[in-house]
């Protein structure tokens, strides 16, 4: 198995999130379903919107964009099982012109220990015409200040 290497930057904003592990998240024996992290990572990336006052619920509509996943890597750890509790610590890592990088590492608050990190790329398009377009700017600059390093 793969040892777990924290690469959150000095600095960097963090988002945190939380679920419980439920029974459509794990397979015969009760350990979480390997798919199932994706669920809870975007979850995560739902509330890290939020925070930033972009709630999903209407973001994609106000700004008449998408943001599509154009990567998406996944790294497992150590296993959960139902009724734990995942604590998802979210930070940015690079915001592009018209796409945005970020790292989601679920944590076991049974012990402590990270169960997978998750990372994701996503790329804005027009709602309209499905093309790539930049990301609205009060978006951008609000995922930029979330960037280690940048003046808050």
């Amino acid at each position: 198995m793969t040892r777990f290497r924290d690469t959150l930057p000095p600095g960097a904003r963090i988002f945190e999130s939380r679920l419980q592990v439920q029974w459509a998240d794990v397979d015969v024996v009760g350990i979480m379903y390997f798919a199932a992290y994706s669920r809870f990572a975007e979850y995560a990336e739902m509330r890290l919107f939020a925070e930033l006052g972009f709630p999903y619920e209407t973001v994609f509509s106000q700004y008449a964009f998408w943001l599509p996943r154009v990567r998406v890597e996944a790294e497992y750890y150590a296993p959960a099982f139902m009724s734990d509790w995942l604590r998802m610590r979210t930070h940015i890592e690079r915001v592009g012109g018209s796409s945005v990088r970020w790292q989601t590492v679920v944590f076991n608050e049974r012990n402590g220990q990270p169960g997978a990190a998750l990372t994701f790329v996503v790329a804005a398009i027009d709602g309209a015409t499905k093309k790539s377009r930049p990301l609205p700017q009060p978006i951008r600059a609000a995922l930029l200040a979330c960037l280690a390093g940048s003046r808050s």
